[in-house]
């Protein structure tokens, strides 16, 4: 009988090429089903979440119910589904929503604000001039959503684009696993490129300390 050949030992780079590979699989896998990372861009969601939050968000609980009224919800911008915005929900399919100068009533009742909305404009517009302070009524089909800001008064939101359809939730946030605290003051992004690449650089790591918010890191998003 003739000997087995013995299998020839993987090389370095072979293992170290299957090892990369099943990690990106692996980690591909988790941000379209499990879980993904996002930054906060703009000021519509403060003060619950500020501009320079970056926050873990999940991609389970939505896969198998319908986002609540009062919890905050992940989207794919209706208008650009190439973009995520971050809003509360504040009412589902089968509820009626208006707004009589700021307040937002569902199904009749005032809708309780969480502690972290703000109105930072005292003005109360017309319903002629904008859908910001008076809206609607406006009975929500089966399988819409009504969203809005926690800045209610600088939220491009459901009063302006409509419901929100079920097919465009993606995610519910978890909590701020960093934040960084905007600085109008560092240096601009612009020709050439290489040379503000390291003036950025060296901006951040200099002013690293007074930039992080500590005290928002590892919240709970609520």
């Amino acid at each position: 009988m003739s000997a087995k050949k013995e299998k020839k030992p993987k090389s370095k780079l072979r293992n170290w090429t299957e090892t990369l590979v099943w990690s990106l699989a692996i980690a591909l896998v988790l941000r379209y089903f499990v879980v993904q990372a996002y930054r906060i861009p703009s000021g519509s969601m403060e003060d619950t979440l500020l501009v320079g939050d970056f926050l873990l968000a999940e991609k389970i609980t939505y896969r198998f119910r319908d986002p609540k009224p009062g919890e905050i919800v992940i989207f794919k911008y209706p208008m650009n589904p190439s973009k995520d915005f971050v809003k509360r929900c504040i009412a589902v399919g089968g509820q009626t929503v208006y707004i009589k100068d700021k307040v937002v009533f569902v199904d009749g009742k005032p809708f309780p604000d969480p502690p972290s909305v703000k109105y930072s404009d005292p003005q109360v517009l017309s319903p002629v001039l904008s859908a910001r302070d008076n809206f609607g009524p406006l009975t929500l089909p089966k399988g819409e959503f009504f969203v809005l800001g926690d800045n209610r008064d600088n939220s491009h939101d459901s009063r302006f684009w409509g419901p929100l359809k079920r097919k465009y939730i993606i995610a519910k946030p978890m909590f701020i696993y960093f934040s960084w605290k905007p600085d109008p003051n560092a240096p601009a992004w612009e020709p050439p490129y290489i040379l503000s690449f390291f003036k950025i650089l060296l901006w951040d790591i200099i002013h690293l300390p007074t930039r992080i918010r500590f005290t928002r890191i590892t919240r709970i998003i609520h």
